[in-house]
């Protein structure tokens, strides 16, 4: 009998079970352990346990699939043609790498990948546990011979041959049969070796390594759960509508915000499963992780270390106990082994000890800065705000508190204290600001504007709200400019697109995250449904989401726009636009971004930190898109000293610059950066070189609406005088 045949024989299994549950027992009989496989049956040992659904995993099915369908921004129906779409999605999930499964498993399972989408209608959730069970399976057979490998003594590894081994195989095919697994897997293993050997680990300690990390690794593929499956499952069949949509277990609800932030008594740092990995989304800022400064958005953590302790591997751990490990008592020191976003491949770690604390509302305030810059032989000093994101006291301020803290509360004091500074310009410094409180963005606008519209928000039915300031004073009405980057989003993309509409001033830097959408979190008889119900669009009727907030004037950014940011998801939604509010516009800068975009051109053409930005730029491309690596140790060892010196090179030509004294090797300036990570008040060469650059801008503006208002004074008196 054929799966399809199988499962074509059962009723839905909320149906079948009823709301007595007098057929309970005859239902559970029907579940997958027992059920015939494909013609290729997976062969299940004594230890592994396969899991079943529940009755209240099925209701919760239903009611995930009746909210997609109606409630959900985008309007997809579940359909046939949905079920190759979310089988797909599902692998992705569980076997990212296409390292487990092979071919042979794959067209195994053709009937399974028909029916998935009915039977995710009527809460059939059997189809989905056994992909499941098959993956568990080969996940365990494949750490088996992993471990007998070391069992053979990783010198009888033979690296004599010039193999090459895939980095990213998201893309690649499935290997034919186990026979060509087991060759991956050899390869795999060589290059965790290699890697090692190149860094100076000694081949026990390599062993050693890599037996732990099987080891975990394989007693977490026995311990799989029920809720596991069904998790993985539903995201799976969620992550259809948009990537923000998503399925919360009952463990994860109760703590919802592990899911958002660890910012209390954590690290302050974003995270989200990335295949067997969890990977950093982004920093809390004000945060432990933020202010020491070495963890960075894309990086995967491996390893979790409590103070002196052995660290644990946490590979294809549930995102939850990673959170578990990770949270811990203030002061102390959790150390975590990370894959870096710029690594060459998955072996190439670094570890990075983080000192738990809280994240304080005083250390996400906005603050403030001057620069000091030299004109035709003036001075000029222009006002720098960091706003690190959109923040209120939301407790202070139901308490009747009148000194309650907030961003706009805050900045409004800051250009206060700027303005009897005698600045001539303001700086909004918003890179890695990822939004925050809506209604801040919305007050913080006003304090440019007079009155108006911030942002309209649509939702499923077409019915749109506008957000608007409705405050007619203004706090300051002096030239602007709106710094932003990748990190940039949500509430951040907000401000920024509506100052750019309102030809406020300009906005500088790179393209936003693009993430314009809202989303709801909706409960169920078995944990809740977080689900996208909104969309944001700017005053002149374009959508943030997808496209973020182009600048006017375009600063490069080591961040990898290919990786991180809206556009780099799967199923994410459109970029579009709806009609636009009537507005004011107070500037039209097109007559003067020209100007100000060429002499940003000459300045960067000939600054050495901008030459040598473009040059680190350029060298991390290079190492993204590096597809193999050499097995072979010479070969391996030659790129890999190619590598660290172009690194060392670069990091020497920045101190040169500073006037610092070279480093004279690797081990020396990676001591130096860890001293630099557990110091919070160092600056960032980027950052340091970005606010600068925002700030000649700035200058560029002040001279040119000077010349301009030279000009139309000129045509005034000119106007006057009449002919003469």
């Amino acid at each position: 009998m054929s799966i399809a045949e199988h499962f074509a024989g059962q009723r839905p299994l909320f149906s079948a079970i009823g709301k007595a549950g007098a057929c309970s027992v005859l239902a559970l009989a029907l579940l997958l352990p027992g059920f015939p496989g494909p013609q290729a049956k997976v062969e299940v040992p004594d230890e592994y346990q396969p899991v079943s659904p529940t009755i209240d995993q099925a209701r919760a099915n239903i009611l995930i699939a009746r909210q997609l369908q109606f409630t959900h921004f985008r309007d997809l129906g579940i359909s046939d043609d949905l079920s190759d779409d979310v089988f797909h999605s599902y692998l992705d999930y569980l076997d990212g790498q296409r390292i487990y499964l092979t071919q042979e498993d794959i067209d195994a399972m053709a009937d399974i990948r028909d029916m998935l989408g009915p039977a995710l209608r009527t809460g059939q959730l059997q189809p989905g546990f056994y992909v499941y069970n098959l993956v568990q399976q080969r996940i365990i057979d494949r750490l088996e011979f992993a471990l007998g490998l070391l069992d053979q003594g990783i010198d009888n590894l033979d690296f004599s041959t010039d193999e090459e081994i895939l980095l990213d195989r998201t893309d690649a095919s499935w290997e034919a049969d186990q026979a060509a697994l087991d060759t991956l897997w050899r390869k795999r293993i060589k290059n965790a070796v290699l890697s090692q050997r190149l860094n100076g680990t000694e081949d026990s300690s390599i062993e050693e390594n890599l037996r732990r990390r099987y080891e975990g690794q394989l007693k977490r593929a026995y311990q799989a759960r029920s809720e596991d499956a069904f998790q993985a499952y539903m995201n799976a069949f969620t992550s259809m509508w948009d990537p923000h949509t998503s399925y919360f277990s009952p463990r994860t609800s109760e703590n919802f915000n592990i899911n958002m932030s660890l910012s209390l008594e954590g690290i302050g740092a974003v995270l989200q499963s990335d295949n067997e990995y969890t990977k950093v989304v982004r920093l809390v800022p004000g945060g432990p992780a933020s202010k020491q400064g070495q963890l960075q958005p894309a990086d995967r953590i491996v390893s979790v270390a409590q103070d002196d302790e052995k660290p644990v591997n946490v590979i294809g751990w549930r995102l939850d106990e990673v959170v578990d490990l990770i949270r811990g008592p203030q002061d102390s020191v959790v150390t975590l082994e990370v894959i870096p976003a710029n690594a060459t491949d998955e072996t190439v770690t670094r570890t990075i000890a983080i000192q738990r604390d809280e994240v304080k509302l005083e250390e996400q305030s906005a603050s403030k800065s001057v620069i000091e810059l030299e004109r035709g032989g003036e001075p000029r000093q222009i006002g720098v705000i960091t706003i690190p994101t959109f923040y209120a006291d939301f407790q202070a301020m139901q308490a009747g508190d009148p000194n309650y803290k907030s961003t706009t509360r805050d900045v409004r004091k800051l250009i206060e204290e700027l303005e009897s500074d005698g600045i001539e310009g303001i700086v909004i410094d918003l890179r890695n600001n990822g939004g925050g409180a809506l209604h801040e963005a919305n007050d913080l606008v006003g304090l440019f504007i007079d009155q108006g519209p911030t942002v309209q928000i649509r939702n499923a039915k077409n019915e749109v709200q506008v957000l608007e300031d409705e405050d007619p004073t203004v706090a300051y009405d002096g030239p602007l400019v709106v710094l932003v980057n990748r990190m940039s989003a949500s509430a951040s993309e907000i401000f920024a697109g509506a100052i750019q509409d309102y030809g406020r001033g300009l906005v500088v830097g790179s393209q936003t995250f693009g993430k314009g959408t809202v989303q709801a979190v909706r409960p169920l008889n078995h944990g809740q449904l977080k689900i996208t119900q909104s969309k944001f669009y700017r005053v002149s009727g374009g959508s943030t989401q997808h496209k973020g907030v182009i600048p006017d004037i375009e600063i490069p950014s080591r961040i990898d726009k290919t990786r991180i940011g809206e556009d780099a998801l799967d199923h994410a939604l459109p970029w579009d636009q709806i009609e636009s509010v009537p507005h004011t516009r107070y500037f039209d800068f097109s007559a003067v971004i020209p100007e100000l975009r060429e002499r940003h051109s000459e300045r960067f053409d000939t600054n050495p930190e901008f030459k040598l930005l473009q040059k680190e730029i350029e060298f991390l491309k290079k190492q993204r898109q590096m597809d193999y690596v050499s097995l072979n140790p010479e070969k391996r060892r030659e790129h890999y000293d190619q590598i660290e010196n172009t690194r060392l090179a670069i990091t020497n030509a920045r101190r040169e610059l500073r006037g610092d004294e070279p480093f004279e090797s690797l081990d020396e300036l990676e001591d130096w950066q860890e001293q630099e990570a557990a110091n919070p008040d160092s600056t960032d060469a980027e950052s340091d070189f970005v606010i600068r650059e925002g700030g000649q801008i700035m200058a560029d503006l002040v001279e040119l609406d000077r010349h301009m208002a030279s000009i139309e004074q000129s045509s005034r008196l000119a106007a006057q005088a009449g002919p003469q």
